[in-house]
């Protein structure tokens, strides 16, 4: 069996979160490629190392005296170093990185060079080859990843070795400029990692373990989610779900191979597997719940809207015109909604008015403001007669006022509107209503 195994900031912020990190690689001959992220913070109030880079680049690119934030850089490394007790200097790497900066190498590369530099401690530490991420990983001249590319040099490079580390977050564009994935990127390096080799599982190690049903932010020490498909993980990512970056999941979903997000706190907790589909039936109706505030809802109303070819096309003209994107479009027989981010609309609001009215003739358009969208997601539902009833007796006994409620046809999510001030009430009475009862 292939096991990559990734392995978050918070995991690597400290020499003793390394040794946690060494236990778990040791622990499973499979785990036989790693891919780091750079040191995260230690404690509260920690800075991580690469905003820490950000920082040192910008003073570099303002021609002002960067040695000093440079120096402290080094110290974190160093003092990893010398917690694991390794034989190592990273002098003539931070040499490098300090003429690079002052030819203003660009900040993809100094940001890169966090994941760089503790890739590099974390192959000498466990014994394993080190492989340059920007060899490796390519991208194209837009910026987009080049996926033949990477897969046939990857893939050749890593059946070299046994056992590699490659640094996460970065690959190169073909001129070798250093290029990274956007932030929370070493996950989709993981990934591709594992599509490369044709891993049997992704682990992706970070400091929670695994999902859970909602945002413990709202809810105290919410359930966690033990299996969840690509779907319904999609649905909650888009809807403000935070734990795998999103892009991390198509690599992987295309070899099929299932992603075990794990706790490097907790190594013993199982975590939630994350997979493609899943006779495993949930011990609760719904997967997750999740949602995001700051919408507004441009409510149109026409006479027979329903019987005139192309009206819901010169709408979202409109939209699409004036550079905003929709989230939801709910309709009625003579009524549609379309429900945009507040703060993308609020500027071009009399422009999109002007044009709807225009385009599509309306009878009247009344615009609604300060709504939060949730969804509630699961594969359950399907099977389960009378979830969406249940949803609006829940959020009616909590006084919730629904302002909108759509079922996708998949019936794996149902999405809700709501004010924003109700926004955590109905969150916690649908968390309840599905979950706290089951208990």
């Amino acid at each position: 069996m292939k096991k990559v195994v990734k392995f978050g900031g918070s995991s690597l912020a400290s020499a003793q979160q390394f040794k946690k990190v060494g236990d778990i690689v040791r622990a499973e001959e499979d785990r036989r490629y790693v891919v780091p992220s750079a040191p995260g913070k230690r404690f509260n109030g920690d800075t991580k190392v690469t905003d820490m880079l950000y920082d040192c680049y910008a003073s570099a690119e303002e021609g002002e005296d960067f040695k000093g934030k440079l120096k402290n850089i080094k110290a974190r490394y160093d003092e990893i170093i010398s917690g694991l007790g390794l034989e190592l200097s990273l002098d003539s790497e931070f040499k490098t990185i300090e003429e690079n900066f002052k030819k203003h190498a660009g900040e993809n590369y100094a940001a890169s060079r966090g994941e760089y530099l503790n890739g590099i401690i974390m192959a000498d530490y466990l014994g394993f080859a080190f492989i340059d991420a920007a060899k490796v990983i390519f991208f194209k001249e837009d910026g987009t990843w080049d996926e033949e590319r990477t897969k046939a040099v990857l893939g050749a490079e890593l059946a070299k070795h046994d056992k590699v580390v490659i640094p996460g977050f970065y690959g190169s564009l073909p001129d070798g400029t250093v290029k990274t994935f956007s932030r929370g990127g070493s996950d989709i390096t993981g990934s591709i990692v594992a599509q490369a080799v044709h891993a049997d599982v992704y682990e992706n190690w970070t400091d929670v373990s695994g999902f859970l049903i909602v945002d413990p932010r709202i809810i105290k020490d919410p359930v966690g989610i033990d299996t969840i498909t690509y779907r319904e993980l999609r649905e909650l990512s888009y809807m403000g779900a935070t734990v795998l970056h999103e892009d991390a999941i198509f690599p992987v979903r295309k070899e099929g191979i299932p992603i075990n997000i794990r706790n490097t706190n907790a190594p013993e907790d199982n975590g939630t597997w994350i997979v493609e589909s899943t006779c495993q039936k949930s011990k609760y109706i719904i997967t997750g719940i999740a949602g995001k505030k700051g919408f507004c809802a441009i409510n149109i109303e026409k006479d027979m809207m329903n019987s005139e070819i192309g009206f819901g096309r010169k709408v979202l003209n409109v939209f699409e015109d004036n550079g905003i994107s929709f989230e939801h479009v709910p309709s009625g027989i003579d009524t549609m909604t379309v429900f945009v981010h507040q703060d993308e609309f609020m500027d071009k609001e009399q422009q999109v008015v002007t044009g709807i009215h225009r385009l599509a003739k309306p009878d009247t358009i009344d615009i609604e403001a300060d709504l939060a969208l949730i969804a509630v997601v699961g594969r359950g539902m399907k099977s389960t007669r009378g979830t969406a009833g249940r949803i609006f007796s829940a959020l009616a006994h909590a006084k919730v006022n629904v302002k909108m409620i759509d079922q996708g046809s998949s019936e794996l999510n149902i999405i809700i509107g709501v004010k924003n001030e109700d926004f955590e009430a109905a969150i916690e009475a649908i968390y309840n209503i599905f979950v706290v009862a089951r208990i």
